[in-house]
């Protein structure tokens, strides 16, 4: 019997985030029967791999040093000349690296994914980083942006034909992500930190510069000084780890809120925790399609993100929630007090941001999507 066509997922790393995440859920939502997968890591990989589900699937650290390194390309090549992969799937910057590799080493369909704006190219302005995606461009078969956003940045800037692309949005588990069957649960917080009349503020996401949760925290302290009376309820709770989470809570002590802040770091339990918010918000400087923005609606919260990338595209401005000026912390602290005095507003948005991730992004179509051009390559 034939064994199902191999794809090569090439990513920069295995560990948590949002891209990572989209990668695992399709790996586990498409049949065995139908793929084989591999995740090869441009550096490295950490646990975040034990969320796949099946067994078959290898995953390969190339340990990349950073900088040039002509040797990680030498060892991409020999991974794809051993394992044979009928399709490379390569994503974002760092994933350019292994298209020539690929190349030479016969993999005879190419795929390259665009998830989201880099953190020096914010914009797409960067002419070095658009050089440097044209000069790959004739080694894709097949082009991926997630969002319309992405898909534009590749006609305009890359020179790519709309032929060549098909844009995939994210999807999101709206059976897993769902709003709460009841009363809102309390969060596994300090004893004391929140009670039925908070209103609770969340965000979740890595702490790095392009996720800019000081942004959010600056409007958190920008609103209870402007509104005294909503330190009795408002609360604050920034989950995941990062780099930059010790400067964001440096700010918020020295401000003197933080015994109103939980930052519990990283958590497996995303979809509980998003049950007991209030109000999401992203206050990322740059997005492709967020999947935190995705599972905060599916979870029925109404959404304050910031207006760059693809969010504008998820969220329905004064439906389904509000956009900002992204860095524009007077204009969050202003929508922030909109949303925590505004409690028939929260439910409105709420329920209309949950029929929305039900009916344009469940992971059901994204999956389905994919694998639509998985086959096409597959067959020809």
């Amino acid at each position: 019997m034939t064994s199902p066509p191999l794809i090569a997922h090439v990513i920069h790393h295995l560990w948590i985030g949002g891209l990572e995440n989209g990668l695992i859920n399709l790996i586990n939502r498409i049949p065995a029967d139908r793929y084989r997968h591999v995740i090869v890591c441009m550096e490295d990989y950490s646990d975040f791999k034990d969320r796949l589900q099946r067994d078959d699937v290898q995953v390969i650290a190339i340990n990349k040093k950073p900088g040039r390194d002509i040797g990680a390309k030498w060892r991409l090549f020999k991974v794809f000349r051993e394992l044979k992969p009928d399709i490379l799937h390569s994503r974002n910057l760092s994933g350019l690296d292994a298209l020539l590799p690929a190349y030479l080493a016969g993999v005879k369909h190419r795929i390259h994914g665009e998830h989201g704006r880099d953190i020096d190219d914010l914009d797409g302005s960067n002419k070095k980083l658009q050089l440097l995606r044209r000069l790959h461009r004739p080694l894709v078969e097949r082009y991926i942006p997630l969002s319309q956003d992405l898909e534009r940045y590749l006609k305009e800037q890359i020179g790519v034909d709309s032929s060549r692309i098909t844009q995939i949005y994210n999807g999101v588990d709206t059976d897993k992500f769902k709003p709460a069957p009841d009363a809102k649960p309390s969060l596994p917080a300090k004893e004391g930190f929140s009670n039925e009349d908070s209103v609770i503020i969340g965000t979740v996401g890595r702490f790095q510069p392009v996720k800019d949760q000081m942004n959010l925290a600056e409007g958190f302290i920008q609103l209870l000084n402007n509104c005294p009376d909503l330190k009795q309820t408002a609360r604050l709770v920034i989950v995941g780890d990062g780099p930059l989470r010790d400067t964001v809570m440096e700010r918020l002590t020295t401000a003197g809120y933080a015994d109103l802040v939980w930052a519990p770091g990283a958590r497996d339990d995303v979809s509980n925790l998003m049950q007991s918010l209030d109000i999401f918000v992203l206050p990322s400087l740059a997005e492709g399609i967020s999947n935190t923005l995705l599972e905060a609606m599916s979870c029925g919260l109404p959404v304050i993100a910031t207006a760059v990338g693809g969010n504008p595209e998820l969220v329905e401005d004064g439906k389904t929630g509000t956009l900002v000026p992204a860095g524009n912390s007077h204009a969050l602290a202003k929508t922030l007090e909109m949303y925590v005095r505004g409690k028939s507003l929260r439910k409105s948005q709420g329920q209309a941001a949950r029929l929305r991730a039900e009916e344009h992004f469940s992971i059901a179509a994204m999956v389905e999507r994919y694998v639509a051009v998985y086959d096409k390559l597959s067959n020809t």
